[in-house]
């Protein structure tokens, strides 16, 4: 389903245009506030969508940017980009956890605590921030690199905001998360806010230090202007997601080898060329271990090899173990804050259906090899033809409508008796009589 999905959303994209998409909520005063809404896992696509936001607000002279956040973390190189954007912006950037049930989880804490004002709404928790991979334990010294990295730069962005610095590093050493209330108790927040409105409302009249020099905040009456992502950024925020590419590569491949078995069908090549390439971008944006490409690319040459070469299936179960490694190993997990990961559930569906079809297609192919010849002399073995003639012992039979020279093994054979062939001797026939 993810796959339609994708193709569904490309097309939605492109008939409603590439422009973005902007609601506005017009001030009497002339003040603007920009929105933008970031609730997926942070990624080159939200690190993009951050960036022109903030641009285009600096453009507009807005009194600020808000951005509505729910993630449950994401890229660290990604995380590096918004937070470097934010700290450098030269309009205020308040972050805001909403609406309630939210989080601000992972890179969401570094974002949260960049902001110049940082708020939560009602019923959200942000925090556990700790280092993590998907590829089992890392040895204690990358681990301790990695979670001393991590820390060294949620302290750098709580001392340039004045934070909780303390908070901050044990939400990385830790994994330590607290709700709204408890963060603001903490000094990890500014303010509780129950929807825009009121965050405007609060934050009116708030100093804020720029690299630009100082700003207070004239946001009571600001109207809203939302900002939604633009077709490159939807595009690539969704492909951005491990599962979609490794099913865009898995089908990128079985497009172009069955165009290559079938040339002319057009069809599978179209798709696969299509889905390899936008495979390939999006695996471009996302943490790649090329070793694990290797093996998904190793496990279709060895079932390609097995329907040529008979292995009673060594090459098949070979082939299967490089698949399921291969995509284990695809999403590389080394660096610090990374979540992606390929689900099971794909993985497994694209292993069974890929084990099936070639078990399938190497038992027709071992079916050909083993199946009795149909045409030529070796065809004519074990057939039953009708004497013309008298064999005595030769003579003249009917086999599938052709004349041969026949001669009878077992003595002679009167006209219109039936006869087995057995041998093909210089384009002679040798029979026997049926039982």
């Amino acid at each position: 389903m993810r796959i339609f999905s994708f193709y569904i959303t490309v097309c939605i994209s492109l008939i409603s245009g590439s422009v973005s998409a902007v609601s506005a909520n017009e001030s009497s005063t002339g003040k603007k506030a920009y929105v933008i809404s970031v609730d997926a896992s942070i990624n080159p696509s939200t690190a993009e969508y951050i960036s022109s936001g903030i641009e285009r607000a600096a453009e507009e002279n807005a009194e600020c940017l808000i951005i509505k956040l729910n993630t449950p973390g994401g890229l660290l190189k990604s995380t590096r980009v918004i937070v470097t954007d934010i700290l450098d912006s030269e309009i205020p950037v308040v972050v805001y956890v909403f609406p309630g049930g939210s989080q601000a989880a992972s890179a969401g804490v570094f974002i949260t605590l960049a902001g110049h004002i940082a708020a939560m709404a009602p019923g959200t928790n942000i925090g556990a921030a700790h280092p993590v991979t998907m590829q089992g334990e890392q040895d204690s010294i990358m681990n301790e690199k990695a979670t001393n990295d991590a820390a060294a730069f949620i302290r750098t962005i709580s001392e340039k905001r004045d934070r909780n610095i303390q908070w901050a590093e044990d939400a990385v050493r830790k994994s330590l998360s607290i709700t709204e209330t408890e963060a603001l108790k903490e000094k990890v927040i500014d303010l509780i806010a129950v929807s825009v409105q009121d965050l405007l409302e609060k934050i009116d009249g708030k100093e804020i230090v720029l690299s630009s020099g100082t700003k207070v905040l004239d946001t009571k009456n600001a109207g809203i202007i939302e900002i939604g992502m633009n077709f490159r950024q939807k595009i690539l925020n969704l492909v951005s997601d491990p599962n979609i590419a490794y099913i865009l590569l898995m089908i990128g491949i079985y497009g172009i080898m069955f165009e290559l078995y079938s040339p002319g069908t057009i069809f599978p090549g179209v798709i696969g060329g299509i889905s390899l390439i936008v495979a390939f971008y999006s695996l471009h944006t996302l943490p790649v271990n090329y070793a694990g490409l290797a093996l998904i690319i190793f496990a279709i040459i060895l079932f390609i090899a097995e329907i040529k070469i008979v292995s009673h299936g060594l090459l098949t179960i070979g082939g299967i173990i490089s698949l399921v490694l291969g995509s284990i190993m695809l999403i590389d997990m080394e660096s610090t804050l990374e979540i992606f990961r390929i689900s099971w559930q794909v993985i497994l569906v694209f292993v069974i259906l890929t084990a099936a079809f070639f078990i399938f297609a190497i038992g027709f192919a071992i079916k050909a090899q083993t199946r009795k010849p149909v045409t030529g002399i070796e065809g004519i073995i074990g057939e039953i033809g009708e004497a013309i003639s008298d064999l005595a012992p030769e003579g003249q039979i009917m086999v599938h409508g052709e004349i041969w020279t026949a001669e009878c093994q077992d003595g002679p054979v009167s006209k219109g008796t039936k006869v087995e062939v057995v041998q093909v001797t210089n384009l002679k026939l040798m029979v026997r009589k049926t039982t």
